[in-house]
């Protein structure tokens, strides 16, 4: 591991807690979003099961002989485990037998089948996830104002250098992706393209040795890609499939479809809040729909940032997903969850941050400046509603904007933040 063009992650941290912790961590998340590289910074020897070398020989060892992975400097890294299942099982009983810590480091980027995975090792191997780049990660956000501070009551006004829209598209249509970030611009979306290709045509097939409808499969993904940071159902999938694609997918399908798309790490989806108010307010249910990067979204529709800059309400979709993408690094790094909120009165709160210790912050995200004062007054028409009904009102109001010069507190207690100053 060349660790001067390492680029540093969040997750590095709590990797470092984990591996004096636990006998073993296993760090999951999607195709490309850089566990290896960040295994390989934490690890002293690897090992690599996909490597083809030799007629695959290390799938073929790990297959008859697991102990024989195991032998090497420790922490040592064992690459996409997933595609031996019966190495979690050598790795928890090794981890007994040594009673050491930080001995092994897993990664993997699909959850497989039960199937030849006999204990749960609890208490063993703790698993941590791993998503693609944030802004602040990739360093397209100054990382002025911390997320933990607002969650804290910490706030500061101060002026930041604010990106142009041309800028934000950029950002989203190119993705978290590491291997993105040093290409030419016209090639942003090729990545993302080739990513959809290789899940359907290959990952799929792969995890599960059978063989799907790959053209029903990818037609669900557009169908997720239009519906990008909205709560719709199963049953409106399938309806948007058959008005937009001619399609007939029924709902046990498109179920089975979409377990597949989680355990491939492809989507991720926001779970509605309902903390100390479910009681007293009727909530949705719904969860909010979510590419595990924006970029997917962009590659599936054919989107080009051309065509964004000509279609503000899609890229307003897409610029929330960007946003929920980075909250949910952020906030996880210090042990808070991500959450939307959604009531019988129509009334919407983009996404919550809960804290370990119930407290929660409402957050807004628009994308122009020109949508603050709205954003301001929902959040705030939310919060008095919840006073009224004598319930746990958020810690904190903040809009996150794309397009803004400053981070300040408004009057009304609102607290204004751009994407691009944000970290965690």
């Amino acid at each position: 591991m060349n660790n001067e063009t390492y680029l540093p992650r969040l997750i590095d941290k709590q990797i470092e807690t984990y591996l004096v912790t636990f006998g073993a961590i296993c760090i999951e998340g999607a195709k490309w979003c850089g566990k290896t590289s960040t295994g390989l910074k934490h690890s002293n020897s690897n090992i690599y099961i996909g490597d083809p070398s030799g007629n695959f020989q290390n799938k073929a060892l790990a297959q008859m002989q697991p102990q024989t992975i195991l032998v090497g400097e420790s922490p040592r890294l064992i690459d996409e485990w997933q595609e031996v299942p019966q190495l979690w099982d050598a790795v928890r009983f090794e981890v007994d037998k040594r009673s050491l810590k930080g001995q092994f480091i897993l990664t993997g980027s699909a959850t497989p089948t039960q199937k030849g995975v006999l204990h749960s090792a609890a208490g063993r191997i703790a698993t941590l996830r791993m998503r693609p780049m944030s802004l602040f990660e990739s360093k397209n956000s100054s990382g002025q104002i911390s997320l933990e501070n607002i969650c804290n009551n910490e706030f500061k006004n101060i002026m930041v250098e604010s990106p142009t829209l041309q800028k934000l598209i950029s950002y989203i249509v190119r993705g978290g992706w590491p291997g993105s970030l040093n290409i030419n611009e016209d090639n942003y979306s090729i990545i993302s393209k080739e990513y959809i290709k290789a899940i359907i045509n290959h990952d799929i097939y792969r995890l599960e040795g059978i063989n799907r409808n790959t053209n029903k499969m990818y037609k669900l993904l557009k169908s997720l890609a239009r519906n990008e940071s909205t709560t719709v159902s199963i049953n409106t999938l399938k309806k948007d499939i058959k008005e937009i694609d001619g399609d007939t997918i029924d709902n046990d399908t498109i179920s089975s479809y979409l377990k597949i798309f989680e355990r491939m790490f492809l989507v991720e989806n926001q779970k509605p809040f309902s903390s100390n108010i479910r009681s007293s307010i009727r909530l949705k249910s719904l969860e909010k729909r979510h590419f595990v990067d924006p970029s997917l979204a962009c590659a599936l529709l054919d989107i080009s940032e051309s065509m964004l800059f000509n279609d503000l309400k899609t890229l307003g979709f897409l610029f929330e997903s960007l946003c929920e993408r980075d909250l949910r690094i952020y906030c996880e790094s210090f042990g808070a969850k991500l959450y939307h909120y959604q009531d019988y009165d129509n009334d919407e709160i983009d996404a919550i941050i809960e804290l370990d210790n119930g407290d929660y912050i409402a957050i807004e995200i628009k994308l122009g400046g020109n949508q603050i004062d709205e954003a301001a007054k929902s959040l705030i028409k939310i919060k008095n509603k919840l006073i009224n009904k004598k319930l746990k009102a958020p810690k904190a109001l903040c809009v996150i904007c794309g397009l803004s010069n400053a981070a300040y507190l408004r009057d009304d207690g609102v607290y204004i933040v751009p994407i691009t100053a944000l970290k965690n």
